[in-house]
């Protein structure tokens, strides 16, 4: 397996702030909405430097939404910035219709998401927001791994037409994506070539997955280790491909269970290639306070739930 090193660690929202700021310098029609919460969303370089491309529209998330959809009319290209469970959750129907169903040029930046958010507990660990995101039309559900990888996702996203949800987190984590990366939005990234199993992971847990594949390699099982940054749309054709080889899979995300990357995975291989797969991640539970990386272990979300999803499902393989 490649060696994958990292020599910082780093938040993936602060990635997202960065992103922001350069898009600030190159784009004049980018403007930046928050939701009274600047600093969690690392946006004050772009508040400082461009006050007059920037709303604060106070604990107004719907309204927020709303002024989004309105400024696109306009040309501009808005980025609402709040918590990932008011993001979604809390104006899911302003989303859905202002949004998604006019097909406006919004980007939704949702950081704290997942168990990660750790302390402030299950009211605003919002593990679910992957589905309710992918389930509407038009939009893009992105889902980043590390601060590089965030801040070209944001970049992208901007150049892409069309309502955006860019989701992020509030740890630290290995930054070991390249600063130079092309982001291609709906394209995943092959980490890992091998034959026995294709782990697919998302997000924070890819950083887990690179782990679980180390490990799983010096114990003999070749690991196919696919980024898939992009939940929709999925890039079927590197998942048939891979699958094909490994005839075994197991995906990997810090969210619920159902309807996340694992259904959308799942959804494709029932209708061309059914084959056996595990899950790691959420089982259909609520989160609670907590240290975050006690939490990812207590929900079966680590490196060492993945090693026993893939030694699982190699037993199913026909």
């Amino acid at each position: 397996m490649k060696k994958y090193t990292f020599t910082e660690l780093n938040d993936t929202r602060s990635g997202f702030g960065e992103g922001l700021f350069e898009l600030g310098k190159t784009n004049p029609n980018v403007v930046a909405l928050c939701a009274d919460l600047i600093g969690s969303l690392k946006m004050e370089k772009f508040v400082e430097h461009f006050p007059d491309r920037f709303v604060q529209t106070g604990i107004a998330e719907a309204n927020m939404i709303g002024i989004a959809a309105g400024m696109t009319v306009g040309g501009k290209i808005p980025f609402t910035g709040t918590f990932a469970g008011f993001a979604t959750g809390r104006v899911y129907d302003q989303i859905r219709q202002v949004v998604a169903y006019s097909n406006k040029n919004v980007k939704i930046a949702a950081s704290h998401a997942g168990i990660t958010l750790g302390e402030d507990g299950a009211t605003h660990q919002i593990m679910e927001d992957i589905g309710l995101m992918k389930g509407l039309p038009n939009m893009v559900v992105i889902n980043p791994c590390d601060f590089n990888q965030t801040k070209a996702a944001t970049i992208a996203a901007a150049n892409y037409v069309g309502p955006v949800y860019l989701r992020f987190g509030r740890p630290k984590v290995p930054n070991f994506t390249p600063a130079d990366q092309n982001f291609e939005i709906g394209k995943a990234v092959i980490l890992n070539e091998g034959t026995d199993v294709t782990i697919f992971a998302t997000g924070h847990l890819v950083w887990e997955a690179i782990l679980a594949t180390e490990i799983l390699e010096n114990e003999g099982i070749s690991v196919e280790l696919i980024n898939i940054h992009t939940i929709k749309p999925l890039d079927t054709e590197a998942v048939l491909k891979s699958v094909a080889k490994t005839r075994a899979v197991v995906t990997a995300e810090e969210h619920m269970m159902n309807n996340g990357l694992g259904d959308a995975i799942a959804q494709l291989l029932v209708r061309k290639m059914p084959l056996p797969q595990e899950y790691v991640a959420v089982d259909d539970k609520f989160g609670e306070s907590g240290i975050p990386e006690e939490l990812m272990k207590k929900y079966g979300i680590v490196k060492e739930n993945i090693v026993e999803a893939v030694k699982k499902v190699i037993k199913r393989k026909i």
